[in-house]
């Protein structure tokens, strides 16, 4: 049986650097149209990141085939290297010599106050890569990536007959109303944060009701509070997975997402396809960073069933 999932969505670096101060303390209020200064940051690492490579490298650890179709610039060949080397299928990725890899430079300070600066790079150019090159799949997922990209693949997805999630994640903003109500209703589910599903409403003038019944479902993640899903008029909670020590909530939505995409490409039902995304996140919540978390199958399988009975596979 056929496994594969498509995941449309960006490769990207996250550069996180820390300032051991408080940025209040350095920016004047009454000086905001003058605004120049520049913070010491004595601590810094790189991690590997982006929706898609986030998403592949959950789906692969409990044994999913992910199917990355991105774009990445002259600087990401170790991230391609590593993602072949897990397993993951990035042959349909584009490397584009004259552009950067998409990164985000990030500074925090001892607040966990954040300011991010992201170049977009190569993932401005995603929709040059087509996500039909890489049939058959079983589904596939359009997550945050250049909109161009997002519409394109959704609309090869739904032409192809492909199931697929609909994640606009944090590129929701560039949408209006009418864009996200076509996205929506070429998709199979849609998946969102609790804060992008109030502003997915407000753009489209759809409520979550309204929303799940053009769709098989509509999928609301809300961090330690759980998840909601919605279909047709049922709306269902889901407690969330337990989590021993939480440590960085970087890449949680993504590693959720992977596990809806392994049942989803299995013929589950909803519920359990969510149940395992919330065990993902609660693996995931305890390391630092989108993908240094390890995700053992067996280790997953005895956690979904002291959160939600016996795992289904």
């Amino acid at each position: 049986m056929n496994h594969r999932v498509v995941i449309s969505g960006s490769v990207a670096y996250d550069t996180i650097m820390v300032f051991d101060g408080h940025f209040k303390d350095h920016i004047l209020p009454e000086r905001v149209h003058i605004l120049n200064v520049s913070f010491l940051t004595p601590r810094l690492k790189r991690e590997f990141g982006g929706c898609a490579a986030n998403i592949a490298y959950n789906l692969r650890g409990i044994g999913g085939e992910p199917v990355v179709v991105a774009t990445i610039g002259h600087d990401g060949g170790d991230c391609l290297e590593r993602l072949r080397q897990l397993g993951v299928d990035v042959s349909h990725v584009q490397q584009l010599p004259d552009h950067f890899t998409a990164q985000a430079f990030i500074t925090t300070d001892l607040a966990d106050n954040q300011i991010t600066a992201f170049h977009p790079g190569a993932m401005a150019l995603a929709h040059t890569a087509s996500a039909l090159d890489s049939l058959p799949v079983a589904c596939g997922i359009v997550a945050p990536n250049g909109k161009q990209a997002m519409i394109r693949h959704a609309e090869e997805f739904s032409r192809a007959g492909v199931p697929f999630l609909f994640d606009p994640g944090q590129g929701l903003p560039m949408f209006d109303g009418a864009e996200l109500r076509t996205l929506i209703e070429s998709a199979t589910a849609v998946t969102l944060n609790d804060y992008e599903c109030q502003l997915m409403c407000q753009r489209t003038g759809w409520d979550e009701r309204a929303i799940s019944e053009r769709v098989g479902a509509l999928i609301v993640t809300r961090g330690g509070e759980g998840s909601l899903l919605f279909q047709g008029q049922e709306r269902i909670v889901i407690p969330p997975a337990r989590v021993t020590d939480p440590v960085d909530p970087t890449g949680c939505g993504d590693a959720y997402r992977g596990g809806l995409l392994f049942g989803m490409a299995r013929g589950w039902d909803w519920l359990r396809c969510a149940q395992l995304g919330s065990v993902l996140g609660a693996v995931k919540i305890e390391s630092q960073g989108a993908q240094n978390h390890v995700v053992d199958r067996d280790t997953v399988a005895q956690r979904f069933a002291q959160a939600y009975g016996p795992a289904p596979w």
